[in-house]
């Protein structure tokens, strides 16, 4: 059985940590040039949920390794003895 390593199970939180990084830039550019907290708020949340899904469109673009396909069919099969 595969356990995951912990640069695995931190993957998701370095992909949240650069779409805030990328929103805070986005909200503190907004904020020096209007000088409005709101405006900047909000374009922090939008950078947000943008960087968000584009890098999770981009992760799920790549195609799985052997290793991965292995892992894919074990989990497959375990459900399949379940049923």
């Amino acid at each position: 059985m595969h356990k995951p390593t912990l640069r695995e199970r931190l993957r998701p939180a370095e992909l949240v940590g650069l779409s805030a990084i990328l929103g805070v830039f986005a909200g503190l550019v907004i904020l020096l040039t209007t000088r409005e907290w709101w405006f900047a708020g909000i374009g922090f949340g939008v950078t947000f949920i943008v960087a968000a899904m584009t890098i999770a469109l981009l992760a799920l673009s790549i195609k799985p390794d052997s290793s991965e396909l292995e892992d894919l069919a074990e989990q497959d099969q375990k459900q399949k003895d379940r049923k």
